[in-house]
């Protein structure tokens, strides 16, 4: 059951959490606090407070002693108090797509957000403020009303909190630049329960841990305020399906030509099993964003006229829309499975296409993939020194495992880490980026050195008891240290 005060009682108990009930009649701050607690809610209820809203099916054997599903920014200050107050961390769920569900953790309250649903729009300045759990096709639909657009995540269940807090490897990213470049400010609540605005005057050293820490971040931001900019009215893409056997002819067409086409065309080879096709296949795309039908077919005619021979299937400048690829990365990124992904930045001089062979050639079923996304020019490009991002390379590199039986769970992440294994072992790895990883299972370089040393002092001082629960490694003991950031498996 979902209570606001925390005296009623399930059958099963309260003896987890003495100390907790025993003060919660002194709790008046928190009597309209929408929370599950775990010692005494109805099981159905908890669970799905717990996982309800979590994306990856395969679930984590972690247990918060309660979900605060805040409705309001109030209601996430009254969370965080009462965590502090009772010497419990703090867990926090934006759109609930981290592939190892950072949000679930064991003896934190696990701030929901999913219920806070918040746009507002300054057509004038081209600037939106939005709650986190607002998905990139939530704001796209808004915006685009508006002749607007913002380069969010390409899965449409995204929640923007987690996606920009990473960097955000949104829309066109290689030539647009990072999604977290956007921000102009954020809201946060701080580990003490105080509201705070951090943008480039105040609270710099948050607004700049907002721009790359990832669930380290050392607060819960309940606010983006975000620059956004004119929508597109002609997007058009290139589709190329070629047998598995043409992977390397394909990948080094790409590698080669990539960098010189358009600079509003987005570039991605995907290894999968087209349905309709029903074999493993290289699928070489190409997304351009233009606002007349012309400019968008003269930025896709050098890949239409360089593709090589041999493909199964071409479709050339077909019209699109965000709408279509939000419903294309939606059937590529089914709900209701299991997942397990890893990913890597290769170094820009490597000889890509052998090192990412085996984890094109080798996918283990219908519906597993992998991916080489084009980095380049935005990789060549100085990273910005407000933002922690500073990991990237020209080529970016992610593999997906799906199924649905969990007695495929071993072999399937068996699959990962050996091709992980292959990939890292090649020397050729610069980093990883946090969206596509699992620190319980590897862990990499995901900033520069320098970023990681200064991202650990920004955390201990805003958040010396490491209340927030951070950055998940195996038997979540990373506490304040953080990541190592250097390459390991755990």
């Amino acid at each position: 059951m979902v209570h606001r005060n925390g005296t009623q009682e399930s059958d099963q108990g309260k003896s987890n959490y003495p100390t907790i009930f025993q003060t919660m009649s002194n709790d008046n701050f928190i009597r309209d606090l929408p929370i599950v607690w775990k010692a005494t809610s109805a099981k159905s209820t908890y669970e799905q407070a717990r996982i309800g809203r979590v994306f990856n099916y395969r679930r984590p054997d972690r247990y918060p002693v309660a979900v605060v599903e805040a409705e309001t920014i109030e209601h996430v200050i009254q969370a965080v108090k009462l965590a502090k107050k009772h010497n419990y961390r703090v867990s926090v769920r934006s759109g609930g797509h981290s592939w190892a569900v950072w949000s679930v953790r064991d003896d934190a309250v696990l701030v929901d957000l999913g219920k806070m649903k918040h746009m507002s729009l300054d057509a004038k300045n081209k600037t939106v403020a939005v709650s986190p759990s607002t998905t990139g096709k939530m704001l796209n639909s808004y915006l685009l009303k508006e002749g607007l657009m913002f380069p969010g995540g390409h899965c449409p269940d995204v929640g923007l909190g987690g996606f920009l807090l990473q960097g955000g490897m949104g829309w066109n990213c290689k030539n647009w630049g990072w999604a977290c470049e956007h921000i102009l400010a954020i809201d946060v609540v701080t580990a003490e329960g105080e509201l705070i605005r951090a943008d480039s005057e105040s609270h710099r050293d948050l607004f700049w841990a907002a721009r790359g820490a990832g669930p380290g971040f050392p607060g819960v931001v309940v606010r983006f305020h975000l620059k956004v900019r004119e929508s597109y009215k002609s997007m058009y893409s290139s589709t190329f399906t070629y047998p598995i056997e043409k992977y390397r002819e394909v990948l080094q067409w790409l590698i080669q030509d990539g960098a010189e086409y358009d600079p509003d065309t987005e570039i991605v080879a995907i290894a999968a099993v087209p349905p309709e096709i029903g074999f493993r296949c290289v699928v070489a795309l190409f997304v351009v964003f233009k606002h007349t039908e012309l400019e968008a077919k003269k930025a896709l005619e050098p890949a239409n006229k360089s593709r090589p021979e041999g493909f199964v299937v071409e479709a050339p400048s077909v019209p699109t829309s965000l709408a279509d690829q939000y419903l294309n990365q939606a059937a590529a990124n089914p709900e209701r499975h299991r997942y397990c992904v890893q990913n890597a930045y290769i170094s820009n001089d490597a000889d890509v296409v052998s090192i990412l062979e085996a984890s094109f050639t080798t996918i283990p079923n219908s519906k597993s993939f992998t991916i080489w996304y084009a980095m380049n020019p935005c990789s060549r490009r100085p990273l910005r020194d407000d933002m922690a991002v500073s990991m990237q390379t020209d080529h970016y590199m992610a593999t997906y495992a799906l199924w649905e039986d969990p007695d495929d769970d071993d072999a399937m992440q068996k699959w990962v880490k050996d091709i992980m294994g292959g990939v890292v072992g090649s020397s050729q790895v610069e980093g990883a980026y946090l969206g596509d990883a699992d620190f319980q299972e590897r862990q990499a370089k995901f900033w520069s050195t320098q970023n990681a040393l200064k991202l650990a002092e920004v955390r201990k001082k805003n958040d010396p008891a490491g209340r927030i629960c951070g950055y998940l490694d195996r038997g979540d003991v990373s506490g304040l240290n953080g990541l190592s950031n250097e390459e390991h498996f755990c």
